[in-house]
């Protein structure tokens, strides 16, 4: 199943209906947007370069490699520039050898990346670990925003844990496995709440998804 607008709408209706602190959220934030990303090669270039930092400097730095990589994200032109090529272009030692991997990986043939939407979660899951440096935060935003899958859930995001923190009240933000146990009461509709979630630590701090 992959999410729509209308689906989105009737998982947001559910989630209030179930639980009270989500519910508060839309009520004062309004529903959040469905926010999807294309599937493919870029969008992971992108999560990649997302990881462990703000959205907005990953997106300044995805925009400075797409100027700069002769022929764009594209597989073959990132196994050109190689890694010190990419770490010249203001990219991390560790994220372009991340980068370098995966283009590898979807040029011999061991990451299909055509074949990811047609595969249940799990399955998901799998082929992308198997490309170094896509851990499972990185796997499963792949999952909500690209493939728009409805039950996935990004665990260690540090945005969902102060979110969580003060749609519950709690004392400190939650740990990654505290988050993915509250998360769980959520099921089939986690990737909604975490758009409930992120929209509304978002639109606190006046800010949008780049």
């Amino acid at each position: 199943m992959r999410l729509t607008p209308a689906t989105l709408r009737d998982a947001v209706h559910d989630l209030c209906a179930r639980d009270d602190a989500l519910a508060r959220l839309v009520l004062q934030y309004g529903e959040p947007p469905l926010w999807e990303r294309a599937e493919g090669f870029v969008t992971l270039v992108r999560v990649i370069l997302e990881q462990q930092v703000s959205l907005e400097s990953a997106a300044t730095l995805f925009a400075r490699l797409d100027a700069s990589v002769p022929g764009g994200m594209h597989p073959e032109p990132i196994l050109t520039q190689g890694v010190d090529g990419l770490r010249a272009l203001g990219v991390t030692r560790q994220k372009a050898a991340y980068l370098v991997a995966l283009a590898t990986h979807v040029t011999d043939g061991r990451l299909d990346l055509q074949a990811l939407p047609t595969l249940p979660d799990d399955e998901v899951l799998v082929a992308l670990d198997r490309v170094p440096g896509i851990g499972p935060w990185t796997a499963q935003v792949y999952l909500l925003f690209s493939l728009g899958r409805p039950d996935a859930w990004p665990p260690g995001d540090l945005a969902l844990h102060k979110a969580l923190q003060h749609a519950y009240d709690l004392e400190r933000a939650p740990s990654s496995r505290e988050a993915s146990a509250l998360a769980a009461i959520w099921s089939p509709w986690r990737a909604v709440a975490a758009r409930i979630l992120w929209h509304a630590y978002l639109t606190q701090r006046g800010r949008s998804v780049p």
